[in-house]
């Protein structure tokens, strides 16, 4: 199974730092997924546990704005790997695809997933109730992406921590600067496209005002027409 046509990922520090990798292969992300699994098996022992419900499944999740994919699989244990957009993969259970970040949020249990979907920000092909099984097993675990990487870091936690705030105020600095731009490039578009509809909105209703001057010209000609035509 291919991953299903997107609509355009959203503009965001992301997506920009995902054009810088789409020259990596997937496979280079191997050695650090294999270590997230780990991790978070010895920090969440209890949802592994529940996990173990799912064997057989395999899920693809396409963060929209990366250039890769991500498949993760219940063989019993858990396996993730990355592999590109193109990548064919026989059976997929479900594909569940958005943002990055609203991926990640749906992990920690930040957002709600139902209105994620009905919005269209997450996307669902596949075995919806697989889909949903997963959800409340990862709900209840507690995960905190953050903490569970400062765990990793040990000793080195207090750097860390102050490395990971930086790197937070960072992107949001980019976040803003970016819908800065978005709207210093769009808003002109917009007041275009106002533009161009009132100047239709016009033009509709000079047309509307020609056909109703029209109509009684009309329906004499066709009355006079009658006329002569009767013998």
């Amino acid at each position: 199974m291919k991953a299903p046509p997107q609509d355009s990922p959203p503009l965001s520090p992301v997506l920009l730092a995902g054009i810088g990798l789409g020259a990596m292969p997937p496979v280079l992300l191997q050695p650090f997924l294999d270590a997230t699994l780990m991790m978070m098996k010895r920090r969440h022992g209890a949802m592994f546990t529940r996990l173990e419900a799912m064997a057989g499944s395999t899920f693809r999740i396409g963060p929209t704005d990366l250039p890769c994919d991500f498949l993760l699989s219940f063989t019993p244990a858990p396996n993730l790997k990355a592999l590109t957009k193109t990548a064919d993969v026989a059976a997929v259970t479900a594909s569940i695809n958005g943002p990055l970040l609203t991926l990640l949020q749906l992990l920690e249990g930040k957002l709600d997933g139902d209105a994620l979907f009905f919005s269209r920000d997450l996307v669902v092909d596949g075995d919806t109730e697989a889909v949903v099984m997963l959800r409340n097993i990862i709900d209840g675990a507690g995960i905190d992406i953050s903490q569970d990487l400062l765990w990793v870091a040990g000793p080195f936690a207090p750097p860390a921590k102050l490395a990971a705030r930086g790197a937070g105020a960072l992107f949001s600095r980019m976040s803003r600067d970016i819908d800065v731009l978005k709207h210093a490039v769009l808003a002109p578009l917009a007041g275009q496209q106002d533009r161009q509809a009132a100047e239709l909105r016009e033009l509709k209703a000079k047309i509307d005002e020609l056909q109703r001057h029209q109509a009684p010209r009309a329906a004499a000609q066709r009355r006079r027409t009658r006329q002569v035509q009767t013998p």
